[in-house]
């Protein structure tokens, strides 16, 4: 699995149309029956299905589940999915999911509402751990589904050679919207872009959160695309894509953000902490910092991205399955995660480690505390797909109307 692709979070159509139609009933009927505060218990070895973004993550999954394996005495096989999506939908479809797996938010309504999941979320040893924005990406109607597998949010990042080319110093590193004016304009050249990011609600819509807005509200139960905040915010990036201080990645010639900023065709990008891996495998030469981001007109604002450890109501051997979680989830394996691919642990209790590890990164970590994710009802992902064809062309398009049919589209799936 591509790690960038999951994360724009450009599934696809048929995503929806896989939920509807697979529900739960199947495995063997070692299973127990179970209430939502039940977990089944059997002799039933286990399923691990992932997505794995290199072998560095497969290697790392792997390793934790035989560690746990030993451990337990439970047979487990780990499975790196080619197509997780499409894997999940037909493990569902067939009767015979695997027991556990990575899930993402926007897939948790549609298999929650048919039964697949089972919502084990608060039986957690460590669930008060967790970053509370990340249990509210995976609670649906007020029930914690699942345990988030880990996360990463959206910063600045700088090309600290260009930076002093341009004869800026760290007195210039933009705290507010002017200052990230006054530092794209000192660092357009010809050549080169003071700042990129894809064309994409998961990196235009920082400007939105900074303006006071969002897609939904912050109970998700009602659309407000077509805000005055997030009016205000498109405006924003508009001008700047006008004025040429800003530029998407791809009208750079670039795949994404990271690639433009890696070959100097910008001099600052709105990206992930998975961009440092692919600086040191792509661009070695590249010397970089990265910050958080600039505090807009209702303060600041960033988008976070995170998958959770789904469990299936059909397991024959939840409480296995729980305590596998668990070992998962605890801040040390989780910083081992972190050590072997890039993510940052979705535990609090591992935040002081991680900074440790990771001084030059904090700006990720940081924005925990002011984040957004993704709305998660069935159906918004494909909203969000209409959105960002639309943000393609926002430099000629009127932002007002853009959100107008955002919000249509949403208040035909929210709530």
């Amino acid at each position: 699995m591509n790690f960038r692709a999951l994360i724009a979070g450009g599934t696809a159509a048929s995503t929806f149309f896989a939920l509807s139609g697979c529900g739960g009933s199947g495995f063997d009927d070692s299973a127990q029956d179970s209430t939502d505060d039940e977990l089944t218990s059997s002799n039933s070895a286990l399923t691990v299905l992932y997505g794995a973004s290199g072998d560095a993550e497969k290697d790392a999954v792997e390793d934790a589940v035989a560690a746990w394996s030993k451990e337990s005495g439970i047979d487990v096989t780990a499975l790196a999915a080619t197509n997780l999506t499409q894997e999940l939908s037909q493990g569902f479809a067939s009767g015979s999911p695997a027991d556990l797996f990575y899930l993402a938010p926007e897939q948790i309504a549609g298999y929650a509402d048919n039964g697949s999941l089972k919502p084990y979320g608060d039986l957690l040893s460590n669930r008060d751990d967790f970053y509370p924005s990340l249990v509210e990406n995976f609670t649906v109607d007020g029930e914690f589904y699942c345990a988030p597998k880990d996360f990463s949010t959206l910063a600045l990042v700088i090309n600290t050679d260009l930076w002093d080319k341009a004869g800026l110093t760290d007195a210039d590193i933009p705290t507010t919207w002017d200052e990230l004016d006054a530092a794209a304009n000192a660092l357009t050249t010809g050549q080169r872009a003071g700042l990129t990011f894809s064309p994409e609600y998961q990196r235009v819509g920082v400007f939105m959160a900074q303006a006071g807005g969002s897609l939904v509200t912050d109970d998700g139960a009602q659309a407000v695309a077509e805000s005055s905040e997030n009016i205000e915010g498109l405006e924003f990036v508009r001008s700047h894509l006008k004025g040429g201080t800003f530029a998407y990645a791809t009208d750079l010639g670039a795949g994404w953000g990271g690639e433009a900023f890696g070959k100097g065709q910008a001099a600052m990008t709105i990206e992930g902490n998975w961009i440092t891996g692919a600086l040191e495998a792509d661009f070695p030469d590249v010397n970089y910092q990265v910050v958080p981001l600039p505090t807009g007109p209702a303060g600041q604002g960033t988008l976070q991205f995170t998958n959770c450890w789904g469990m299936a109501a059909d397991s024959p051997n939840q409480e296995a399955t729980l305590e596998l979680v668990e070992f998962l989830t605890s801040a040390e394996q989780q910083l081992e995660f972190s050590a072997a691919f890039g993510p940052m642990p979705s535990v609090e209790s591992a935040g002081d480690q991680w900074r440790s590890d990771n001084p030059d990164l904090t700006a990720f970590l940081d924005g925990a505390d002011y984040a957004t994710g993704m709305p998660t009802d069935v159906g918004a992902d494909e909203v969000i797909s209409d959105f960002n064809a639309q943000l393609e062309s926002l430099k000629s398009s009127d932002p007002e109307k853009m959100l107008t049919t955002v919000q249509n589209n949403l208040e035909a799936v929210v709530g």
